[in-house]
């Protein structure tokens, strides 16, 4: 079963837009997995422009208690691996740690990692994960799907790969989705065949994720946040996520 991690970066970002602490990061992310979401994920950055570090501590002591109910449920973090990002993810410790290839000034992540000519650092850097037992992935965009670039992820080995889905996204809104799923598919089947677990995120929503899931139904998770909260300012939070998760189960007969 696919499961749905709500990212609560937008979150933050309301809160910030007045100074204080409305909306509360941490009470927001409890009434969201009492909704029925499967973990929570966060993307601090070095501005603090949204999820600051004191929120991902806070959020580690929510996601520990909340495991005392429900031991399945996930804390992700994902961001670029500076030192100070593994710094932190040393000692947060989180389910999952998604290595983002997005450099400090952009809006969004927008481009998946170049294997091959990273391969060196993130190395080193997924051993770093081993080593600390927090699950690994790589942020990954299938308009790379060189024999170079699969080479390399089987010789990296992290334990899942997130396929960046805005490729995806744009192709559905116009109806031109065949293509673009080929290379989807590829990157899945490659990750698939090399014993590597798959996520997606970006740009997923409520009409397209059906589709995706369909096409790619060993996805293991998707993260979610922009759309989400876009859609819970019409139909509240409660009912969005009760829809995404509707769809998982649809998709998965169950």
């Amino acid at each position: 079963m696919t499961h749905l991690s709500v990212n609560v970066n937008k979150i933050a970002t309301l809160r910030n837009a007045r100074g204080h602490d409305l909306p509360n990061v941490v009470q927001v992310s409890r009434d969201i997995i009492q909704f029925g979401a499967d973990g929570i994920t966060v993307h601090p950055r070095p501005d603090e422009r949204h999820i600051k570090k004191n929120d991902v501590y806070e959020l580690l002591e929510l996601m520990n208690e909340e495991k005392d109910k429900n031991p399945k449920l996930e804390f992700n973090i994902e961001g670029y691996p500076s030192e100070d990002f593994l710094e932190l993810i040393d000692r947060v410790r989180p389910d999952q740690c998604t290595l983002v290839p997005d450099p400090p000034h952009v809006i969004t992540s927008n481009a998946g990692w170049s294997l091959v000519e990273r391969k060196a650092d993130l190395k080193k850097i997924l051993q770093l994960l081993r080593d600390i037992q927090v699950r690994s992935s790589l942020f990954m965009d299938p308009v790379d799907n060189s024999p170079k670039q699969f080479e390399a992820l089987r010789e990296l080995n992290p334990d899942r790969i997130e396929l960046y889905t805005e490729a995806f996204a744009k192709s559905y809104e116009i109806g031109y989705l065949e293509k673009t799923m080929y290379g989807y598919k590829d990157l899945a089947r490659a990750a698939t065949l090399s014993g590597i677990g798959i996520n997606a995120g970006h740009d997923l929503n409520q009409k397209n994720l059906k589709t995706l899931l369909t096409e790619i139904p060993k996805i293991l998770e998707v993260s979610i946040g922009h759309a989400l909260i876009c859609e819970a300012l019409y139909q509240g939070l409660s009912q969005t996520i009760a829809s995404y998760k509707n769809i998982i189960c649809d998709c998965h007969g169950s």
